[in-house]
Formats: C-alpha cells, structure tokens, sequence
C-alpha cells in the first residue's frame, strides 16, 4: 500500500471523530486522535477476522454433508471414509466467499495502516496525515465553501457526514497540498467513497470535486 494512500484513510478516521470546531485542535490533540484512530483500527480488523470464523465453519460443514450425501459416497460401503467428489460453485457460495473476501480486504488495509503508522522509520503517513488536518484546520472555511458552492441541489448540513469528510480531504489536497496530481485526488477519495459510503456518494464525490478543480484552474 502507497503511504499517502494510507495516510488518507487515516485522515478519514480522524476527521470522523472531530467532536469540536476544528480551529480548536492543536497538532497535539491529532496525534492523539491518530493513535486512538490506529487503535481502532487494528480493533476493527481483529473484530472482522474473528466474524469470518462463523461463515468459514458454516462453509465447510456444507461441503462436509454435500460430500457425504453425494450418490458417489451413498454407493460406498458403510463405515469407509468419504471420497472427494465435484462440487459445483453455487451463486450462494460466491457470495459467501466475495463476503470473506472483503472482510479480509479492509482487515489487511487496516493493519497495513497501522504498521506504515508505527514503524519507527516510517513516518511518512503520519506525515501527511497531519499536513492535510493542518491544512484543513487553517482553510476549514474555504473548504466547506467550495462544496456548499459546487454541491448543487444539496444542503450542506445535510450532507452524509462521511461524504463531507471525503471531500474535505480531497479539496484540502487540492487546494493548499498541492503535492500530489489531481487525478490521484480524485480517484482514491472516488475510492475511499465506494468502499465506506453510500452506493451513488462515489459518483456526487466525483461531480464535485470536478467542478472544484475547473472553477479553481487547479492543474
């Protein structure tokens, strides 16, 4: 995983947990928001490793009965062990793996996150994490204009707070980061969206922040 990648995932989970106007926060009380943040991460991702434990059992006692109840097996004598035998892939079992699957997914990006975070000598997410809050943190008006200006049809109060924070991030990379190509923005806060948020908020996010880097000339 990028470091930058991880950064702005991590810069999700500490713009969701703002409890106060930002101007209040101070570089301090964002380290201790990360740490906190990498907590619940590495939380989360032990709490979805253990839920693949009850779908995996189940799974395996299917295969278990479909391998006994099979005519090949019926027809052996009784008291022989079973024989492996075909078992087709049932729409029912591919939703059950594509769910482990996923669950697997965020677990490892969690704990990607949280060594690229602790590793002594890597200090590159940590880094970015805090220029973006900072930059936020100084531009936080400006921000929030720039969608409530370009989020046409939508009150900005009643915008997803998540899809608020994605965008956020964005427009602050955009606009006062500048370090990163707009295209690389776009793309992992569209990302970012598929993977925490409602299933049309990629595409609105991805509207925006369009019209944000057309209205603003941003290169």
């Amino acid at each position: 995983m990028q470091a930058r990648r991880a950064a702005r995932e991590l810069a999700l989970i500490l713009f969701s947990q703002f409890e106060k106007v930002i101007s209040k926060y101070s570089t301090k009380d964002f380290n201790e928001i990360l740490l906190k943040s990498v907590r619940i991460l590495t939380n989360n991702a032990t709490n979805d490793l253990k839920l693949t434990v009850g779908p995996l059992i189940d799974m395996k006692q299917a295969i278990d009965e479909y391998e006994a109840d099979h005519e090949t097996n019926l027809a052996r004598p009784i008291g022989v062990s079973n024989v492996p035998v075909p078992i087709p892939m049932t729409s029912d079992m591919k939703d059950k793996i594509d769910e482990l699957l996923e669950i697997a997914e965020k677990a490892l990006m969690a704990l990607e996150i949280a060594e690229f975070t602790t590793l002594e000598n890597t200090n590159d997410v940590q880094t970015y994490t805090l220029k973006i809050a900072n930059a936020f943190k100084e531009h936080h008006n400006e921000v929030d204009k720039q969608i409530k200006e370009y989020a046409i049809g939508w009150d900005f109060d009643r915008l997803i707070k998540i899809d608020k924070d994605i965008m956020r991030i964005a427009i602050t990379e955009l606009m006062y980061v500048e370090e990163v190509p707009h295209k690389v923005v776009v793309d992992e806060a569209v990302e970012l969206a598929k993977k925490y948020s409602t299933e049309d908020s990629s595409s609105f996010i991805n509207g925006v922040l369009a019209k944000v880097i057309y209205e603003n000339g941003i290169k």
